[in-house]
């Protein structure tokens, strides 16, 4: 018997209701005619307390609230690559064309499309033995992605008693036949799990290859790993989204996960129009035929924000149990925690600081641990990175998103609000900044240098900025002049450092995106220049001379100047920058005598 329940308190999207009987913890429910799609959050002697995903203006006390038994899912399979979700995971599209502009309460739409039909190729014949997460056959599900069918979790030990041939099937059409030890079991290509539970893996493993993303500042110094978890914290008109977006494009992920979580309608507008016009630089189509939006903004339902980054992050898992890699960008971490502190008001619940509830830690902790390098249940190794934004007021990085967000995450890319009003792009300020993935991505970048050393030099340029900073608050008071040649040749080489490395224009057609190759070879020639900087200024060069030097200007826009596929450019520069600094000293030389 369906369990119900009968609604005496309504606050916004919270609900009381006194119940007729048994209803469990993140049980799915339905709730008044307009069957309003709704989650189980507290089981009290005589009640329940339920969370609402749509508007609830409509309600009053007295409507029943019907129960399903299971928890909160969403459904996985063929069909979710190139669209558009809301938070619990309704096809926006679908509900534009039968609904127009706004979404409205009760919107009874099939996650995905049960009428569809996908060509299916099996990769197993009957008698075939097979284990948990095994591929049964493949779905082509767009140009650039084949759907790997995988078997279930529970069926270790199983064998095949029948497999579709090869041909169009419907999502909720068998496909296979699997006796196993708990009996025979059908297998369709359509899938549902639920969204507060990770999916299971063999072994987690150590993050170890960097997530690519052509942007200097992140790969060069800010590294994130494939399976690694990370926050982009800044103020308002720092860049936050942009960069996001930028990554979500050029990263070297197979899967795009890009959560929309309670931005402004306009922004997320945006980002649902220009989305499937963008050309995927992997394969030349479009971008959107590896890219799964879920969008979720600001005048939404807020208990669907709180539940929106689940989604993605199932969704994210449901890809890399295939062995596919796997990006998700979520935007904001902020506005979601906000939809947290709204239903804990709600709830009446007692507030810790700055009114956020006492277990946004627990929860912050929940998504970023779901991210992750893995070797699934079929021994496949794959992985599911985690990038969040945040957008603390005031640029505050102290307020409580930011510090616990900065517990749970190993790269942390601070945008500086003061770089960002100078123009400068990515705006991620090098001294707040942190990744702890340098270590076991340095391996993968010395093999891939060819005899670069890396991290020395990563580190030669951290401290070049460190100095850099101190530097420039005595030049505040006593001036540059009064510097001493050593400590002014430190501000120059910052200077061209700055300029030639972490600055990078995402107009330019060349500089938007920066291949390993090419910041190996930007890497190398600017350690060249300060090398031989340092030796000519001991030599009795001025500093400052070398900045008005035309190989140095070179060196400043080798970024713009030089193309990805033309690395012979870099040799001439070199020969050109060994040219340069060796006329200096004889004709210092000269002059002296």
């Amino acid at each position: 018997m369906t369990a119900r329940a009968e609604v005496f308190w309504i606050n916004g999207p919270v609900l009381k209701a006194r119940p007729e009987g048994n209803f469990q913890m993140k049980e799915a429910v339905v709730v008044g005619e307009d069957r309003l799609t709704a989650e189980v959050i507290r089981l009290d002697v005589d009640s329940i307390t339920v969370q609402v995903f749509e508007d609830t203006t409509s309600l009053k006390p007295g409507v029943l609230i019907e129960g399903s038994g299971l928890p909160l899912a969403v459904d996985l399979g063929p069909g979710m690559v190139g669209r558009m979700f809301d938070g619990i995971q309704r096809p926006l599209e679908t509900i534009a064309s039968r609904q127009g502009d706004f979404v409205h309460a009760g919107v009874d739409i099939p996650n995905l499309d049960r009428e569809q039909a996908w060509p299916f190729q099996p990769e197993v014949a009957e008698g075939d033995e097979v284990r948990s997460g095994q591929r049964l056959g493949v779905v082509q599900e767009t140009p650039s992605l084949a759907n790997r069918i995988l078997a279930p979790r529970d069926v270790e030990g199983g064998r095949v008693t029948w497999i579709a041939p090869a041909g169009e099937y419907r999502l909720d059409q068998p496909i296979a036949r699997i006796r196993s030890e708990q009996g025979e079991c059908e297998v369709a290509m359509l899938r549902r799990w639920p969204i507060r539970i990770p999916r299971p893996v063999k072994q987690r493993l150590t993050p170890e290859q960097p997530l690519l993303t052509g942007q200097r500042v992140i790969d060069t110094l800010y590294t994130i790993s494939k399976g690694g978890a990370g926050a982009m914290p800044g103020g308002f008109g720092t860049g936050k989204t942009v960069l996001q977006q930028t990554l979500a494009k050029w990263c070297d992920a197979d899967i795009i996960i890009y959560i929309g979580c309670g931005e402004r309608g306009n922004e997320m507008a945006s980002v649902l129009e220009e989305f499937p016009k963008l050309e995927d630089p992997r394969t030349g189509r479009r971008l959107m035929e590896r890219t799964v939006l879920i969008a979720n903004t600001s005048n939404m339902p807020v208990a669907a924000r709180e539940a929106s980054i689940y989604t993605g992050i199932t969704i994210g898992e449901y890809y890399r149990d295939q062995g596919y890699d796997v990006a998700l960008f979520a935007d904001s971490i902020s506005r979601w925690a906000e939809a947290l502190r709204e239903i804990s008001g709600r709830l009446e619940e007692l507030p810790a600081e700055e009114g956020y509830p006492a277990y946004l830690p627990s929860r912050l902790a929940e998504f970023f641990e779901r991210a992750g390098r893995v070797t699934t249940l079929a021994g496949m190794e794959s992985s599911l990175t985690v990038m969040g934004t945040v957008s603390p007021p005031g640029g505050d990085f102290s307020e409580p998103v930011t510090a616990h967000s900065r517990r749970y995450v190993k790269s942390f890319m601070a945008l500086d609000r003061t770089r960002a009003q100078a123009r400068f792009y990515p705006a991620i300020h090098p001294l707040l900044s942190y990744s702890e993935y340098v270590e076991n991505s340095a391996r993968w970048w010395q093999q891939r240098g060819g005899g670069v050393r890396w991290a020395e030099q990563r580190a030669q340029i951290l401290e070049l900025i460190q100095e850099q900073a101190r530097l420039e608050k005595m030049v505040k008071i006593v001036g540059r002049d009064a510097l001493p040649a050593s400590q002014r040749l430190i501000l120059v080489n910052a200077e061209v450092m700055v300029e030639a490395l972490l600055r990078q224009s995402a107009f330019s057609e060349t500089d938007r995106y920066c291949s390993p190759d090419k910041q190996i070879a930007m890497l190398r020639t600017v350690g060249d220049f300060i090398a031989r900087a340092e030796q000519v200024v001991k030599d009795g060069i001025d500093p400052d001379a070398l900045l008005a030097l035309p190989v140095t200007r070179r060196i400043r826009r080798m970024g713009e100047d030089i193309p990805n596929e033309k690395p012979e450019l870099f040799d001439e520069l070199a020969h050109d920058l060994d040219t340069a600094f060796a006329a200096l000293v004889p004709a210092t030389q000269a002059a002296t005598e």
